[in-house]
């Protein structure tokens, strides 16, 4: 008997469908997982439903169990909680967390797998990947005892910086972002928020986030002298303008990339990928966290929620995708 299960496939840029697929037994050492949830990382699917990653990163952005190549067709994603119905005692019947696309269900290494703490529901847990990717921005440039910490994007990548740096002593934190509703969700992780008309004031450490040059641009602006711009962003196959002419020179700044796809060198001796993943987990025992979760959405509406999320139309910050109403089949 083989086991059928369903996944989101991006065909063609632009363009989604679910498919079907057979899930091989489970072998020794290896794990059956049935989703719960997953999420929808908003820039980086979104260039990748566009069909605009560039040939010379295609290598690089490969998710770990992506199937298919850029730009299509290809599965794509990396943001699931599960529960494993097979494999080793020890992880059966437990909700883990792994870096595969949206599926019903998957056969993959046990090792592949995280267990979500107690305490953390499947809903929190899929932002894991997110808070991953800010905590290793943070041992980039970890900000200082008292420093002003400013993040320029609130979106899904910026909400969650500002949240684990708000919880440095002494640390005073701002959101900045074009959208005035964003006030809610910075006063509710803990930090300020400032607007296109407002003034944060110049920052020890300004983390951008926004992936637009014009937010490239105001963050080299709200740099102290010597200060740091952490850029997040990942602009995909879109050139950036930056004014490196203006008071970047004289203000000796400097401007450096932080990306998850590697453990930040100031770790990189003690820390593995899967230790950075577990202790993300643990800091999802944070409920402020929940106020990132702005969406949930049917399994099969998938290929409709994605290309809203890509255009636009679909706003918000984590737009889940549930799995409680779907049953695979034996074939």
């Amino acid at each position: 008997m083989v086991k059928q299960a369903r996944a989101y496939w991006i065909t063609e840029p632009g363009h989604g469908e679910i498919r079907p697929v057979a899930l091989p037994e489970p072998g020794a050492g290896e794990v059956l997982v049935r989703a719960l949830r997953s999420g929808i990382s908003r820039g980086t699917e979104s260039l990748v439903h566009a069909g605009r990653v560039p040939v010379s990163q295609h290598a690089t952005m490969r998710a770990p169990f992506q199937e298919g190549d850029f730009p299509g067709p290809v599965k794509h994603g990396y943001l699931s909680v599960g529960v494993v119905e097979r494999g080793p005692d020890d992880l059966v019947g437990r909700t883990v967390f792994c870096l595969h696309p949206h599926q019903t269900a998957y056969v993959v290494p046990a090792a592949a797998v995280v267990p979500v703490p107690d305490g953390v529901p499947a809903e929190r847990a899929v932002l894991a990947g997110t808070v991953e990717t800010a905590l290793n921005a943070l041992w980039d440039a970890p900000p200082l005892l008292g420093d002003h910490v400013t993040v320029v994007g609130a979106g899904l990548v910026g909400c969650c910086v500002a949240r684990l740096a708000a919880g440095v002593p002494g640390a005073r934190v701002t959101l900045v972002d074009t959208d005035a509703g964003r006030a809610d969700v910075a006063a509710a992780l803990g930090a300020g928020f400032a607007g296109p008309g407002d003034e944060p004031g110049r920052s020890d450490l300004v983390v951008h986030t926004s992936a637009t040059g014009s937010g490239l641009r105001r963050a080299l602006e709200l740099a102290q002298p010597e200060g740091t711009v952490l850029d997040l962003s990942w602009y995909g196959d879109r050139p950036v303008a930056v004014p490196l002419g203006e008071a970047f020179h004289s203000s000796r700044l400097t401007l450096r990339s932080s990306q998850v796809g590697s453990v930040a060198p100031a770790r990189r001796a003690t820390r593995s990928h899967r230790d950075r993943l577990v202790l993300a987990l643990e800091l999802l025992r944070d409920p402020a966290f929940d106020a990132l979760l702005t969406g949930c959405s049917p399994f099969a509406e998938l290929p409709e929620v994605m290309a809203r999320v890509a255009a636009g139309s679909l706003p918000g910050l984590c737009h889940a995708i549930d799995y409680s109403h779907e049953t695979d089949q034996e074939a």
